[in-house]
């Protein structure tokens, strides 16, 4: 038969390994975070479905001729959510929803091009397609030169710190160099120029100061004068200020407020008394068979006697 105190002290055993167990997941969960300046927080993204309403184009018309550029192309959409245009299976613009609509300047193929818009959520997973809108753009400069210009990025949108230079590679293709270019990077700051002799990649850099989401207006023009835009979005991580408050929220701050780390002390209230309690009752027991030892020893005794 197993002595009561061996299983008491077998249950704190038990006790103390869950305890631990508890304290090793609570510490695997909770993330970490530093909020001091100079530091670096621990930045995530929250999963969330694809897209389940997508986007539409109202303007242009299906069906419409076109002469100049860039041509505007706007429709409904779910609020907050990228948009990125394609022409002809060609991403040409992306910008961000906002109040349930979007509208976007775009460089449009000589001839026809099928106008589709897609959303995507903050994974770059993508909704359906939108209606398709099929225009006919009749490019003059192309008539006049025999060529024209191209602007394209990989990149709808690219994110950065406030401080931190924001590379974002282009590619120029067609025309007659060399090339002016010109970027509006969307924050007020002065629109930067550059030129670039020959057609490829190119890299441009810029740091944003404060933290949101910026329109980036890129425009080039060739020695012939013909013209190419594009705009992409631009998402700077850190702390949104609403210019009707005069405080701001830091994402990073909320996601360290609901996450600070708990101390469970159920465990503990429960172990110290248990712990009493076992060497109470160890103690209990032990009088209880020295007792009846000696009782023992008392009956050998007096039968020895008789």
């Amino acid at each position: 038969m197993l002595n009561l105190k061996n299983i008491l002290i077998s249950l704190i055993v038990i006790l103390i390994v869950m305890t631990l167990n508890l304290y090793r997941v609570m510490a695997l969960t909770i993330p970490a975070h530093q909020t001091s300046n100079g530091s670096i927080g621990l930045q995530g993204t929250i999963p969330s479905p694809p897209p389940s309403q997508p986007a539409t184009i109202a303007i242009p018309l299906s069906g419409s001729s076109l002469t100049t550029m860039p041509v505007n192309v706007s429709g409904l959409c779910p609020s907050t959510l990228l948009i990125k245009i394609f022409s002809n299976n060609v991403f040409v613009g992306s910008v961000n929803c906002k109040n349930g609509s979007y509208t976007i300047p775009v460089d449009l193929f000589s001839g026809q091009n099928d106008l589709v818009a897609i959303d995507y959520n903050n994974l770059d997973e993508a909704g359906a397609d939108s209606n398709s809108v099929i225009v006919n753009y009749n490019n003059i400069q192309l008539a006049k030169f025999g060529t024209v210009i191209s602007l394209t990025s990989n990149d709808a949108e690219r994110g950065s710190n406030p401080g931190s230079t924001l590379t974002w590679p282009f590619n120029l293709n067609g025309g007659v160099g060399p090339y002016a270019i010109s970027i509006n990077w969307g924050d007020g700051s002065p629109t930067e120029l550059l030129s670039e002799k020959f057609a490829g990649q190119f890299n441009v850099d810029h740091i944003y100061s404060k933290a949101g989401v910026y329109n980036v207006i890129i425009r080039a023009s060739d020695s012939n004068h013909t013209q190419a835009f594009l705009e992409v979005v631009a998402i700077v991580n850190g702390a949104v200020v609403n210019l009707n408050q005069k405080n701001s929220t830091n994402l990073n701050d909320q996601l360290a407020s609901n996450h600070k780390p708990q101390v469970v002390w159920w465990p503990i209230l429960v172990l110290v008394p248990l712990i009493f309690v076992t060497f109470w009752i160890g103690g209990r027991h032990q009088m209880y068979v020295l007792r009846k030892q000696l009782e023992k020893q008392r009956e050998e005794l007096q039968n020895n006697k008789n």
